[in-house]
């Protein structure tokens, strides 16, 4: 709702720092995993009227693609979180889908990936720790990946998605944008009927 152009404008002019709470909705909810990337464009177009180590964060990682900032934007993130009374009772479903934007960006470029490293990277302190969380996550996403426990790496496979995917991630976001373009017209047809009645009001009182 607050990525329509109505709602943008407001938020672009008088309170960015809406920015935040959108954000942070977008990351905790996997179902709206489709508009980041129209949010990290509104948040490189806007930053510089407001940043945070929140709005940082997707800079860093989908911008940038610098793993290492965003490690320590992700850090502060959980700083930011635990002291916004909005935001506090998510901050560990924040911290670990962030974890996972992480791991999927960095899969992405990457073929093989030291475990250890990784686990750096999305601020875990136990390698075990990592290896577990990405085996659940592997086999929970049904990833084309496997394991090697002796060398310590994972092994990405081929990801070449498919015709039909990408035409469901284009086409996502065209039912509500259609909705919102037919309220529109319609509240538009409405003011100018309004207008049109008015006019006709007005000109039989001046003909009287």
């Amino acid at each position: 709702m607050f990525l329509n152009d109505r709602y943008l404008n407001a938020i672009q002019t008088t309170c960015p720092h809406i920015l935040r709470y959108l954000t942070t909705a977008a990351i905790t909810n996997k179902r709206r995993r489709n508009v980041l990337k129209d949010l990290v464009k509104i948040i490189n177009q806007e930053s510089y009227t407001y940043r945070d180590p929140i709005t940082e964060f997707l800079e860093e990682l989908y911008i940038n693609f610098d793993f290492e900032a965003a490690q320590t934007k992700l850090r502060l993130c959980g700083k930011v979180l635990v002291n916004d009374f909005f935001l506090v009772a998510c901050r560990d479903e924040f911290m670990e889908n962030a974890r996972l934007c992480i791991f999927e960006t960095y899969c992405r470029i990457h073929q093989k990936i030291d475990i250890g490293m990784l686990a750096e990277k999305l601020d875990m302190t136990e390698p075990d720790e990592a290896e577990r969380w990405i085996v659940n996550l592997i086999r929970n996403a049904r990833l084309d990946a496997k394991i090697d426990s002796a060398a310590n790496h994972i092994i990405m496979g081929a990801q070449n998605p498919s015709v039909y995917q990408q035409v469901i991630e284009k086409t996502r976001g065209l039912s509500f944008r259609s909705h919102v373009l037919a309220n529109n017209l319609s509240a538009q047809t409405r003011n100018q009927d309004t207008a049109s009645s008015a006019a006709a009001e007005a000109s039989t009182e001046i003909a009287v």
